[in-house]
């Protein structure tokens, strides 16, 4: 075969691939979605299909995409064997929830990996972690934080009850997300598979650029590679415009729902933002503790966005968090909320958000006695998270939906 026929076919494939994943992304996901507001615009009254969302399509429809352009690219190469391209695109530890593995990154370990005790050890360890964090923190600061929500379109709720949903909500989705994505990386580890870390210690973040360096990782790289770049980047055409739409589609891709493209729109005008003032001298000589300060506001601000079941319970809660909103008689205030464990727990997110129990432990790793410790609260905690499941009721982790 001709060189020149070779490409055209090897462009075909690649576009065949990326259109067929899309078309099954947009049929599950997005179908009701446009015909809702197709029917809005144009006073329609096609019928909804009601499809059911199959788990993790999201993420696996993203993985197969990574397949079929990184062979484009040669950045890997072909795998021959069918299975072994069905095990990455269906590899169950990070299948439904993420992180999305690119398949240049694993290309090796498909082909060929090596289990050891030490790589299961660690796994466990990094499961037991993840295990700890969704059912001991996340889970319970969910409660409160459900409870908050859901007050906001039956009762009234006052200001302080309102950032203090906000706050218990923020430290649950970071908990909930990172606590998946740990439980992923440490199962991976029992089968000779190394994830690609998903995050890292977001809130510390000085603005909303690192912030996405730092959450959802993988996300963010592969919008960045397949997408951002592809686009352009910051070489070609308008980069405000090449961020405008990687994060439209950040939005959309969270869920079909406007208050998902807003909240993906709110991160992409702060991006835009700074770009375009970071090197002015007056924005470098802004003290971090402040940038970190303004960097958490927003993303809390945005977190309400993505939290309420729709746009307008969205502006409602944000009016009341900012007192334009009032309620005629306040059924809960944050009395009712706050109590010592809710304090302990966000006491604890809070801290645990931080790099400060990391450089403890980089610090004292080496000892003789921190292993021993180590392995100890491994253990407790494993119990501890135990009997919060049992006392628990059902709680899917928030990423399933996606």
């Amino acid at each position: 075969m001709k060189a020149n026929n070779y490409n055209k076919l090897k462009k075909l494939t690649l576009i065949l691939g990326v259109v067929l994943n899309l078309a099954l992304l947009f049929y599950y996901k997005y179908y009701d979605f446009f015909i809702e507001n197709f029917n809005i615009v144009f006073n329609s009254d096609i019928k909804f299909k009601n499809i059911v969302l199959p788990v993790g399509i999201s993420f696996f429809t993203f993985q197969g995409m990574s397949y079929i352009i990184d062979i484009y690219r040669n950045d890997a190469k072909v795998n021959k064997n069918l299975f072994s391209v069905a095990l990455y695109i269906s590899l169950f530890p990070q299948l439904v929830a993420g992180p999305i593995v690119k398949y240049k990154s694993i290309d090796n370990e498909i082909r060929k990996r090596k289990e050891t005790v030490d790589e299961f050890s660690y796994g466990i360890e990094r499961f037991v972690i993840g295990l700890a964090k969704k059912v001991i923190i996340a889970d319970m600061l969910g409660v409160v934080s459900d409870d908050i929500f859901a007050l906001v379109s039956t009762s009234g709720i006052d200001i302080m009850t309102a950032w203090l949903g906000a706050i218990c909500y923020s430290l649950q989705i970071y908990f909930d997300f990172s606590a998946y994505s740990d439980m992923a990386i440490g199962l991976g580890h029992f089968f000779g598979f190394r994830f690609t870390e998903n995050f890292n210690y977001p809130y510390i973040s000085k603005s909303i650029t690192e912030f996405w360096r730092r959450w959802h990782i993988s996300l963010s790289t592969w919008f960045k590679e397949y997408l951002y770049i592809p686009l352009g980047g910051n070489r070609r055409g308008n980069v405000y415009f090449n961020l405008f739409v990687v994060f439209l589609v950040t939005g959309l891709w969270h869920g079909a729902a406007w208050n998902f493209i807003i909240w993906g729109l709110w991160h992409g005008v702060f991006i835009i933002l700074e770009r375009a003032i970071r090197d002015k001298n007056w924005y470098k000589n802004i003290p971090s503790i402040i940038k970190r300060f303004i960097t958490l506001f927003i993303v809390l601000i945005g977190w309400v966005l993505f939290k309420a079941e729709n746009f307008d319970v969205a502006l409602k809660y944000l009016g009341i968090m900012f007192g334009l909103v009032k309620f005629n008689n306040i059924t809960f205030e944050i009395s009712y909320f706050i109590n010592a464990k809710t304090i302990f727990l966000i006491f604890v997110g809070m801290i645990s958000s931080t790099p400060i129990l990391k450089i403890f432990v980089s610090k004292y790793r080496e000892k003789i006695w921190f292993g021993v410790i180590k392995n100890i609260l491994i253990i407790l905690l494993f119990i501890i998270a135990l009997i919060f499941m049992i006392n628990s009721t059902y709680s899917p982790f928030i990423y399933f939906q996606f």
